[in-house]
């Protein structure tokens, strides 16, 4: 399992949803007042977590909605080739290819440790540890 639920009224920037099969952050939430015929309705700004695409929905405000469960783990670069990064688990020791983001290039060094997420079976770096 790798997504649970939530209702979008209870969601805030900076958390996680899923639009669209694709697992995003949300950047904002706005509700309306509840209509004479109807329930409140919410509008979730997101952007794409690995596509970095603006998506956004209008749903009613007590929809459930899927959020990606997010996998913390520390890695070892084992090598650096262009804008990838070898990387190496610290427990289970299996090797993946990830891309290394922006604002992480120059500080990704090679034997050095790196902090992962694993969003709905996919891995991106996050941070360097230390």
């Amino acid at each position: 399992m790798t997504t649970t639920k939530a209702i979008i009224k209870n969601l805030k920037p900076g958390k996680f949803c899923v639009i669209d099969g694709e697992p995003c952050r949300v950047l904002s939430v706005t509700t309306s007042a509840p209509g004479k015929h109807g329930g409140a309705k919410a509008r979730l700004e997101a952007i794409g977590i690995f596509d970095n695409k603006k998506r956004s929905i209008v749903k009613p405000a007590a929809t459930e909605i899927e959020v990606p469960i997010v996998e913390k783990k520390v890695g070892q670069v084992i090598a650096i080739m262009g804008n990838n990064a070898q990387i190496m688990d610290m427990e289970t020791y299996e090797t993946f290819e990830s891309k290394i983001p922006d604002e992480l290039k120059g500080k990704v060094k090679q034997g050095g440790e790196v902090i992962y997420w694993i969003l709905m079976g996919r891995k991106m770096l996050v941070q360097v540890k230390g």
